[in-house]
């Protein structure tokens, strides 16, 4: 060999060692494929990337290494074009494709692939590196993107719980998020938004309360600190995990709604499984939940200011017509009966005395109200639970009402069972029956009609409760704000029908302090039908 050849050899291998070397120590996975898509080179980007050691990868088909199976037949007839020449028309273009790693889970890659003709025959080269990252990264600002924007367009709270689930789910593909809030009245935590997947029933899991340190919400709100159950069917003290596991959801992550000081709330997701890590996940939800917290503090406060400012022109109001009627029929009875008392025959000073009783009453029963209302709402009104029999109760009830049904022709009809049995104040209770049915009675024309029903659930643990009546009912669209202190519904300012706006308010506060609910049920025809659910069960903790 001359010198010149040998010079030439020499710089050719000198040129090849340190193209190795570049290879060695290249971030990116470089693998060399032959023509029947052997592997005949493989960096350690490579094996970092994809699991497999150089001796592991090197001879073996590529599509078997690293090509998801779904995709195995198109990458193999790809590769066939290109070794006869055909069209290449993404060589030395960065793609965009789905790897499978050695464990056995996909993840994206970003792949640039270049040919070189070789003696031995065309070689592929592939330089690839895991976006995996990336694509995280971009899809987290996207989610937090989609909630900042539903917060800032929503028009309530409310509207914005919904959006937040809805961003979670739709664009991290949990089967089902939560977003709960804590009911600082009930002392409960209370489902404000709730998003499920397409086609997924929930049942029995899809509850609207639970108490602190029960189930995911009730242990983050407890603790204040993020939980992660990677097994469901594991976590066998949590009936509600119990219940996310029958449906098919294998793992949960909870955070804490959090403004700094106290916590608000929680965050709840549920899926099948998990591609994130672990504290990723957690990162991303915490950080979003703290956001989440810091609006909903920021919404309420509004949100409480423009209620206290609605509340004081409907307070107002009352006192105008409710308050002021009363007294001005007291006066001027009063001065009538004091410039007519020689005059008046002993029936007619009881006619007087009799208009000025039924005013003053009136009066007083809405000071009575009021000052329920303040003592209930504010927890220094006791309600003393004991062993009860709501029948006998409800039965009370009707019959002290027999005299105003009967005065406006009314049917009213009771069906209940022998006893229902349940821990509870009576007297309590007996003022929820004896408002409702004067309620019911007030706001049914003459010769309508007053139906109670009482019985357990199918569960056996909660009585539901229900009084309908065929009266004047109230708008689908005034439901909203049945429960809301001072509102009287359209259909009775229309009537002139008296009223403070305070009844349903008390009603409803007695029933959740007995830790049941009060809705307005669906009614066929007019009139209205309020149900009522209480548990059987003595409060635990």
């Amino acid at each position: 060999m001359t010198h010149d050849a040998s010079e030439k050899v020499n710089e050719t291998a000198g040129v090849v060692g340190q193209a190795q070397a570049v290879l060695a120590v290249a971030l990116q996975a470089y693998i060399a494929i032959d023509t029947d898509g052997r592997v005949k080179g493989w960096n350690p980007a490579a094996e970092r990337i994809f699991g497999y050691t150089p001796a592991q990868a090197c001879k073996r088909d590529v599509a078997d290494l690293i090509v998801p199976a779904r995709l195995r037949d198109a990458h193999r007839a790809g590769l066939a074009r290109l070794v006869v020449g055909g069209p290449g028309r993404r060589l030395g273009q960065q793609m965009q494709l789905s790897a499978l790693h050695r464990d056995g889970h996909e993840f994206p890659i970003e792949l640039a692939l270049t040919v070189t003709e070789e003696p031995g025959g065309r070689m592929f080269h592939a330089f690839a590196h895991d976006v995996t990252t990336a694509r995280r990264a971009a899809r987290f600002a996207d989610i937090e993107a989609a909630i900042a924007l539903g917060m800032a367009e929503a028009d309530s709270s409310t509207v914005a719980a919904r959006r937040v689930v809805d961003a979670l789910g739709v664009k991290m593909g949990w089967a089902v998020v939560e977003l709960w809030l804590v009911d600082e009245d009930r002392q409960l935590l209370t489902c404000a938004a709730r998003h499920t997947e397409p086609g997924r029933r929930l049942g029995d899991f899809a509850l609207s309360d639970l108490e602190f340190g029960v189930a995911l919400p009730g242990r983050v709100c407890a603790d204040g600190a993020a939980r992660w159950i990677p097994d469901l069917s594991a976590d066998g003290a949590s009936l509600r995990s119990v219940a996310a596991a029958r449906l098919g959801l294998h793992v949960a992550v909870g955070v804490p709604l959090s403004t700094g000081r106290h916590t608000l709330g929680a965050l709840c997701v549920y899926g099948d499984r998990v591609e994130d890590p672990e504290d990723t996940v957690l990162g991303l939800l915490s950080g979003l939940a703290a956001h989440v917290g810091q609006y909903l503090e920021r919404r309420r406060a509004e949100e409480l200011t423009v209620e206290l400012a609605r509340t004081k022109d409907e307070f107002l109001a009352m006192v105008t017509h409710e308050l002021r009627n009363p007294l001005a029929v007291i006066a001027s009875t009063v001065s009538l009966f004091g410039e007519e008392l020689d005059d008046l025959t002993g029936e007619q000073q009881r006619q007087y005395l009799r208009v000025i009783a039924r005013s003053s009453q009136r009066l007083s029963v809405m000071a009575e109200d009021l000052l329920d209302l303040a003592s209930l709402e504010s927890g220094h009104l006791a309600v003393d639970l004991v062993d009860t029999d709501l029948c006998a109760i409800i039965t009370e009830a009707v019959h002290t009402n027999t005299t105003p049904v009967a005065a406006k022709q009314l049917t009213m009809t009771a069906h209940l069972p022998d006893r229902l049995d349940l821990h509870a104040d009576p007297s309590r209770l007996r003022q929820v029956a004896d408002n409702l049915l004067s309620n019911a009675i007030k706001y049914t024309p003459a010769g309508g009609t007053i139906t109670v029903t009482a019985g357990l659930d199918d569960t056996g643990q909660k009585i539901v409760w229900t009084v309908a009546d065929t009266g004047i009912g109230i708008p689908r669209a005034e439901r909203p704000r049945l429960f809301r202190r001072f509102y009287r519904a359209s259909t009775a300012l229309n009537k002139r029908i008296p009223g403070c706006g305070l009844g349903l308010v008390i009603i409803r506060t007695i029933v959740e302090r007995h830790r049941g609910t009060i809705t307005l049920g669906e009614h066929a025809g007019p009139g209205t039908t309020f149900v009522i659910r209480l548990p059987t069960s003595a409060p635990t903790g």
